[in-house]
């Protein structure tokens, strides 16, 4: 859960201030930077809702929801803070760490739906594959729940600042980068999985859980 929220954290105070490009055969494609490790919250729900059941995730999803909430009042908090005589970084700090409450909505909204229907959808296909197959429940879900994600955050959060083609790209990037990162990471997934199963001695099926996103109780 801690690493949970720490990527979290990490991915939308740092990760949104900057569109970064990289070339691929000649053509330049351009993505949010912080889409290089925000897949990594995918990979810990996948384990979290495969190993200990939706309901343990949902409740570390509200943990991280809470988490990214008081950091982004945290930091408008300290930016609005009149700086002292003689420093000079207030407008790069104010770049970098000032949040725009459109993007804080988008962000907070984006990530709780998207993180919900991804442990959603895990724990249904668990059931549906009877606990077999964990590749096709890591990757469809992530393609499920980080499409709703895209979906969500950008167009809230820069529809008529950025240029329509530079959004459009920059999601359907992004998305693209979120899947292949959550299928590059599988192996990954597999490994942690295995030995928590093994350790915990635990194996959830969520087959008489309570699928509402509003409960926070695990019982």
């Amino acid at each position: 859960m801690a690493a949970f929220v720490v990527v979290l954290i990490c991915s939308n105070i740092i990760g949104p201030a900057k569109i970064a490009s990289i070339t691929v055969f000649g053509e330049s494609f351009l993505y949010g930077a912080g889409v290089l490790f925000f897949p990594l919250s995918y990979v810990f729900g996948d384990v979290l809702t495969e190993v200990y059941g939706y309901a343990r995730a949902r409740k570390v999803i509200w943990v991280g929801f809470v988490g990214v909430f008081f950091a982004s009042i945290m930091s408008t908090i300290i930016v609005a803070l009149p700086p002292a005589p003689g420093w000079e970084g207030q407008d790069a700090y104010a770049m970098i760490f000032g949040q725009v409450p459109r993007i804080v909505m988008a962000s907070l909204l984006a990530f709780f739906v998207g993180e919900i229907i991804n442990a959603y959808v895990m724990a249904r296909m668990k059931l549906l594959t009877r606990g077999k197959y964990l590749w096709t429940r890591t990757i469809g879900s992530t393609i499920v729940g980080q499409g709703a994600d895209s979906l969500i955050f950008y167009p809230i959060a820069f529809f008529g600042i950025w240029n329509n083609d530079v959004l459009l790209t920059v999601m359907f990037s992004n998305f693209l980068i979120k899947v292949s990162w959550e299928a590059i990471l599988t192996p990954v997934t597999y490994k942690i999985v295995g030995f928590l199963k093994k350790v915990e001695g635990v194996e959830i099926f969520d087959d008489k859980t309570d699928f509402t996103p509003f409960k926070i109780a695990t019982d």
